[in-house]
């Protein structure tokens, strides 16, 4: 049996045993199925570690951010549905991630794959036999917004936003050592908000400030110009593959990323996608560019505002205020384009 832990990469296994020391056994036998298997082969950052334009190529997969998701949720609550609906929040997720809601015109939301989670779920005989085991209904774990601490809206502080912002910033853009994880996740609690519902909370002030800055830096990165006509640009061969019927939408649930970019090099959007590929800096105008291909439009902001003793940083402190009010009014209007056209 392919055991998923047992092969994970040591860095990441670091990681995870800071999120929890002591890792639940129970888990694996969950993570050991097909369909969250198969996201090992899908990277969090929608494609982007393929071109020079970004700095890292680490491989933190779909999967890993899952796992690591459960981990966080169980730590703070030892509860087994909760924990398994982070498990399980991602496994609908398709090939270049959030690229394919670009594909769907959904970028500023970024949703549009998450309604299949359930439909996975039901359709994996493997998945099904263990809740039935363990006396779990499919509803209790099939969507991780009806548990606060698993997921809550932006933003406010849910174990899903709090891995991506850690993983991100230790694996991807090197923003954070692991030691700094180390202080950032042991000061947090489960608090209440202004809601009176439950929410991963800050003990430090100063440490709530660090998260704020870290949080916002990556903020911006996820929707700066490069990732914009990044995921669009990938969007776009997709669409066209598919239309031309040389990828169907279930060969982007079905197939490895390594895969797709394999037939998307014997394509002929080969040339185009190698210029990405080693493209150093994407270029801007503020008017329409002639006879090349352009990205145009916003995307989805995500942010975080945390509670810092049961009070928004943003409150709290003007300093934290000030960082996420930069952020949000970071500009988005610019046309944004390489050399060629893409056809």
């Amino acid at each position: 049996m392919n055991n998923y832990y047992d092969n994970v990469n040591k860095k990441i296994k670091q990681y995870f045993k800071i999120l929890e020391p002591d890792f639940p056994e129970w888990l694996n036998e969950y993570i050991n199925t097909k369909e969250l298997l198969h996201q090992q082969y899908i990277s969090v950052t929608c494609g982007t570690i393929y071109s020079k334009l970004f700095e890292s190529d680490f491989f933190f997969s779909s999967l890993d951010h899952s796992v690591a998701v459960a981990l966080i949720i169980w730590h703070f609550t030892h509860d087994k549905k909760q924990t398994l609906s982070g498990l399980f929040h991602d496994i609908s997720t398709p090939v270049f991630k959030h690229c394919v809601d670009f594909l769907n015109g959904d970028y500023m939301t970024q949703e549009s794959t998450e309604d299949l989670t359930s439909k996975m779920i039901n359709n994996s005989s493997e998945i099904t036999k263990l809740l039935k085991r363990d006396n779990i209904k499919i509803e209790e774990v099939d969507n991780y917004h009806i548990y606060p601490i698993a997921d809550n809206d932006t933003p406010k502080l849910s174990s899903d936003r709090l891995e991506y912002s850690l993983s991100n910033a230790l694996f991807t853009y090197n923003l954070l050592n692991k030691e700094e994880i180390k202080e950032i996740y042991n000061d947090i609690e489960i608090g209440t908000n202004e809601k009176h519902e439950k929410e991963l909370s800050f003990k430090t002030k100063k440490i709530a400030r660090n998260f704020v800055k870290i949080t916002s830096k990556l903020s911006v990165i996820y929707r700066e110009d490069r990732t914009r006509y990044s995921m669009q640009f990938l969007a776009d061969i997709l669409k066209r593959l598919n239309n031309e019927k040389t990828v169907s939408i279930d060969d982007l649930y079905k197939l490895k990323e390594s895969e797709i970019i394999d037939i998307i090099e014997k394509s002929k959007y080969k040339e185009v996608f190698d210029i990405w590929k080693n493209a150093k800096k994407v270029k801007i105008s503020k008017e329409e560019p002639n006879k090349v291909y352009f990205v145009h439009h916003g995307a989805k902001i995500r942010y975080i505002d945390p509670l810092f003793n049961g009070v928004r940083m943003s409150k709290a402190c003007k300093i934290a205020k000030n960082m996420i009010d930069k952020n949000l009014n970071y500009d988005m209007n610019s046309y944004i384009y390489l050399d060629f056209e893409l056809k």
